[in-house]
């Protein structure tokens, strides 16, 4: 039988991954923790230190290539000391392979205590993210798809069919290219258009076998919880309910929040929670009340803990 309340994934190697003068930073996760500290009901969740996920995992999603090359990157800036650009956004310097890897060992432990009936709800608050990182390339701050890793990692485990929310502010153009043309994974997103990465269309619906199992829903600047209701209820709710999914995963990103500085949407606070209880209301009707959620952006720091806090009360 599963605990009461959300379990959350945490790891120190998180905090290592440091870019200079970069918004996405480790005080990320501290805020978060300090907000969920200072609640006596968050306080109480139960949290555990995940292991770093395993190489397989990594090549499951990604080339070999590709992982082997972030690990020398890896390995020479710990060499040396001192980090280098992977692209104008992407760092890697010492301390970051730990922190990718515990990133998506997170997201993977948040997997396996759900579908091992430990807990109904996980929530890998983990740093960097993921969700732009494609099968051969780092970009938007990610190294490698946490989502996608664990997505995969159901799969594997027997989950005939996943589905991923993303309702983070920048379309997660890794996420849907890694599963473009495949039918057992539903990818659908929320996100600011035009924004980087300039992906995200309507009309992305998938190749092939995948036709039909990608769901974009661009939005003008300038919306709120209004709009994001509006599509959850009218694009997103329908999809899920002809997928029936087996597991519901989230890309849980904060950045469509008014003070955030990388986009120009206008949700409040409180609304993430809004969203949170439209996600559960899902995972009920649909898997058992069973849902994992990853962290992915967002850069003002009592925005995000905020944004956090609220979906976790949401949850529990």
């Amino acid at each position: 039988m599963s605990e009461a309340g959300p379990l959350l994934l945490l790891s120190p190697a998180s905090l290592k991954h440091r870019a200079p003068n970069h918004p996405e930073r480790p005080e990320r996760l501290e805020a978060i923790v300090a907000r969920l500290d200072s609640d006596p009901g968050l306080a109480r969740l139960p949290r555990r230190e995940p292991s770093p996920a395993p190489l397989d995992a990594l090549t499951a999603v990604h080339h070999p290539g590709y992982v082997e090359a972030i690990q020398r990157a890896g390995a020479e800036v710990e060499e040396k000391g001192r980090g280098a650009w992977l692209d104008a956004d992407t760092w890697v310097g010492p301390g970051s392979m730990e922190a990718a890897l515990a990133s998506a060992g997170a997201t993977i432990a948040a997997v396996d205590a759900v579908l091992d009936g430990e807990h109904a709800v996980a929530f890998s608050l983990c740093r960097p993210p993921g969700h732009h990182a494609t099968r051969d390339t780092a970009m938007g701050f990610c190294l490698f798809n946490n989502v996608a890793a664990a997505a995969q990692h159901a799969r594997r485990r027997g989950a005939e069919r996943v589905a991923i929310v993303d309702f983070d502010v920048h379309h997660g153009h890794g996420t849907q290219d890694l599963f473009f043309e495949r039918a057992d994974v539903l990818y659908i997103s929320s996100h600011q258009s035009p924004l980087y990465p300039g992906t995200g269309a309507a009309g992305e619906r998938g190749r092939g076998a995948g036709e039909g199992f990608t769901v974009n829903a661009p939005m003008a600047a300038g919306g709120g919880e209004a709009e994001y209701l509006e599509v959850f209820d009218e694009v997103f709710a329908p999809a899920l309910r002809d997928f029936q999914p087996d597991l519901l995963m989230v890309s849980a990103g904060f950045d469509a929040h008014a003070d955030d500085p990388l986009a120009q949407m206008e949700m409040t606070t409180p609304a993430f929670g809004t969203l949170a209880r439209r996600i559960r209301g899902w995972s009920e009707e649909l898997g058992g009340g069973r849902s994992v959620w990853t962290l992915e952006g967002g850069y003002n720091l009592e925005a995000l803990a905020g944004g956090v806090a609220e979906v976790l009360g949401a949850l529990t």
